[in-house]
């Protein structure tokens, strides 16, 4: 097959690394054509392609294609029209709300024998001012007339786009999004040096929190509940694995609470760190307000650590109270404290929760996995014949 895969930007990300894994696993696996249409990785959370884990993968670069809303969008989704255009790809496959629309706008008018969306998050949220959320829904239920079939990287996100009428049910196939697992397998191997590196000591039980320190990902809570979890469990630490702009602010707010000794920032880690990272937690905490399914979830219950976690979106498909972790109502620290606290005080019980979660979901999410059905998809969208979807746009 030909395959284009178009992506708003690839930062160090859940999508941008289900992507990548994506499009090399046809390349190697099935040895299939591939190009990456993509814009530039603006933002502090760091550019995944500088890493060099792309390897041979074509890249087309559109200065153009920007994550903000912009005049130069109609200019962004001439080239990517362009591009397809001179690939002729028989799959475009797109990702990320800005790519998304365009990509699906391009390659509809271009008549694409099969166009794919992933929907990894949804672009509208209760947190938006409410003409914003209906006009970003407004814009997805427009694109998803562009295409064939849209992945929900979780049941949820289905649940959520179906329910906003974005699409119908049967137009959405669910594929957890894929990773390599091998290193979160052995995460152990690392755990003392890792520890040693942050000033955490064996007499320390960690809970780990990993995203961006940015808002709705839920840290200010996180501290909020820290106060009841020290009290209860003063040799707890807090390793906090990633950066952005709220770091001096959360940072100030710790010191005020006299928290600062508990609390440990690591700054930006490229995504190789993460395992090592993990494996040097007790537990994994996920306090976001809204995500797909945080890839820190599977990540964490794969290297055997058990999981507190909101109850949004996805997050309930992998956090399973009383088996692999426990789930929490969002916003409800004196209940996020008292989960950290029953898990920061038994090892016994963080071991049962942790081996039960690398059970159950270290086979579901191979990126090998993952690749196998989203290119049967393609497949089964290609043998169903030559459609038209749309429009010029």
């Amino acid at each position: 097959m030909r395959i284009a895969h178009v992506i708003t930007r690839m930062i160090v990300g859940g999508a941008q690394e289900n992507t990548l894994l994506n499009c090399l696993d046809l390349m190697h696996d099935y040895n299939d054509d591939v190009l990456l249409v993509t814009g530039p990785a603006l933002g502090p959370e760091g550019d995944l392609l500088s890493q060099g884990r792309a390897g041979e993968l074509p890249i087309e670069l559109l200065p153009r294609l920007r994550r903000s809303i912009h005049p130069r969008d109609w200019g962004a989704y001439r080239d990517i029209k362009a591009t397809l255009k001179s690939f002729q790809p028989d799959v475009v496959h797109t990702h990320s709300a800005k790519g998304g629309l365009l990509g699906r706008a391009a390659a509809s008018s271009l008549k694409v024998p099969a166009i794919i969306h992933s929907v990894h998050g949804a672009p509208f949220h209760p947190f938006q001012p409410a003409p914003a959320r209906e006009f970003f829904r407004h814009c997805e239920a427009w694109a998803a007339r562009r295409c064939h079939r849209m992945i929900s990287v979780a049941d949820a996100m289905t649940d959520l786009m179906v329910q906003a009428k974005v699409a119908p049910r049967d137009k959405f196939t669910t594929i957890y999004s894929g990773m390599e697992v091998e290193p979160f397998l052995e995460a152990e191997k690392r755990r003392s040096k890792t520890r040693e590196n942050y000033g955490l000591g064996d007499e320390h039980v960690v809970i780990g929190k990993i995203a961006r320190l940015f808002h709705l990902k839920g840290h200010d809570d996180l501290i909020t509940a820290a106060v009841d979890v020290v009290r209860c469990v003063p040799n707890v630490r807090f390793l906090l694995v990633g950066d952005g702009v709220l770091r001096a602010e959360l940072q100030s707010r710790i010191e005020e609470l006299s928290l600062g000794q508990h609390f440990v920032f690591t700054g930006l880690v490229p995504p190789s760190q993460v395992p090592d990272l993990i494996g040097a937690m007790d537990l994994v905490v996920h306090t976001s307000y809204r995500e797909g399914l945080a890839r820190a979830l599977p990540q964490a219950l794969i290297a055997g650590r058990p999981v507190v976690s909101y109850d949004v979106d996805g997050a309930r498909e992998v956090a399973i109270t009383g088996e692999t972790g426990v789930l929490v109502p969002p916003k409800q620290t004196a209940a996020l404290a008292e989960a950290l606290i029953e898990l920061a005080a038994d090892g016994r019980l963080r071991e049962q929760y942790g081996q039960r979660g690398r059970e159950l979901f270290t086979d579901q999410f191979r990126h090998q996995t993952m690749t196998r059905r989203i290119r049967e998809l393609y497949q089964g969208v290609l043998s169903s014949g030559p459609r038209r979807q749309g429009s010029e746009i």
